[in-house]
């Protein structure tokens, strides 16, 4: 597991490093979506940004609608992306499914395991951080929703705490959306998950599904929304007017310390950033004692 080198303030580096990605709605062929949105394109750049972050996360998860319309050549071409970078930065994927995917396909083509209408429900171990992918899928449908029999499990699996905690990734956020055509498309039964997760070590949930970021909580939990690497939704219309635009694609950076979890925005943007937080300014500061350091870096000057 990768840490930061320095600590400068009051909390030791993060404990695990997560990266969140989601809705890369891939197609067959290299198609574009909608408006000419090239999401293979979108996805590549996102790719070689990770490439060169530092330091290197403890997995790589993407909370649903892989592809657009589950052909079985989106999901190899997904694979033939992302898995060569996941290898390179030594990171495991975890693929989670979403309302755009079909699960035989996605079973067979990109997990390489038996193709059948089963839930996509799995649980993963990041040395002590245990995070759980629950498929909220329904077969035919956009909407979400949870069986009792996913439900039992769940519940079996939280029914120990893990050493760091629990992370849930799902596709459907279970929290509200200002814009109404979500609505139909929300999770269904909210509180059935509700009553699974309280009181458990769930410590965060992720999801995607709505392209644009948000936060909220749920249950007592904080639940993060990462946005989309293919296309962003301009909030800044009239709600009833919201549609999707070639702009805001993102992902999230997630920390996992002892005491909290911070989510934050990068976004896929490629633009000249300043040089004036250097390796040899960092060098310089760290031989410096917390008093010096305060005065050269905090001290407002004249």
């Amino acid at each position: 597991m990768v840490e930061a080198s320095v600590q400068f303030g009051q909390y030791a580096p993060a404990l695990r490093t997560i990266l969140h990605l989601s809705d890369t709605h891939l197609l067959a062929g290299g198609a574009l979506h909608g408006p000419g949105i090239d999401t293979e394109e979108h996805l590549a750049t996102t790719l070689r940004l990770i490439e060169r972050m530092q330091p290197r996360p403890d997995a790589l998860v993407f909370t649903g609608d892989l592809t657009d319309l589950g052909e079985p050549e989106a999901y190899r071409r997904l694979q033939e992306l992302v898995e060569p970078v996941a290898e390179a930065i030594g990171a495991p994927i975890v693929w989670v499914a979403g309302n755009h995917d079909e699960r035989p396909a996605m079973r067979e083509h990109l997990l390489g395991i038996e193709a059948t209408d089963e839930p996509l429900d799995a649980v993963h171990d990041l040395g002590g951080l245990r995070l759980i992918a629950l498929d909220t899928t329904v077969p035919g449908w956009h909407h979400g929703d949870l069986s009792d029999r996913q439900l039992e499990w769940l519940g079996e699996q939280l029914r120990e705490p893990a050493p760091l905690g629990t992370i849930l990734a799902l596709h459907h956020p279970p929290i509200p959306s200002p814009l109404p055509l979500f609505d139909i498309l929300e999770l269904r039964d909210q509180t059935r998950l509700a009553r699974v997760i309280g009181g458990s070590d769930v410590r965060a949930i992720l999801a995607g599904h709505l392209h644009y970021s948000t936060s909220a909580t749920f249950a007592g939990v904080p639940v993060s929304v990462a946005s989309s690497t293919c296309y962003g939704m301009n909030l800044g219309r009239p709600a009833l007017e919201v549609n999707g635009f070639d702009a805001g694609q993102s992902f999230h950076l997630v920390h996992i310390y002892d005491s909290t979890i911070t989510h934050a925005v990068v976004p896929v943007v490629d633009a000249p950033t300043g040089d004036y937080f250097s390796a040899e300014w960092v060098a310089r500061m760290a031989q410096l004692s917390p008093e010096d350091r305060l005065q050269a870096f905090s001290r407002k000057r004249a």
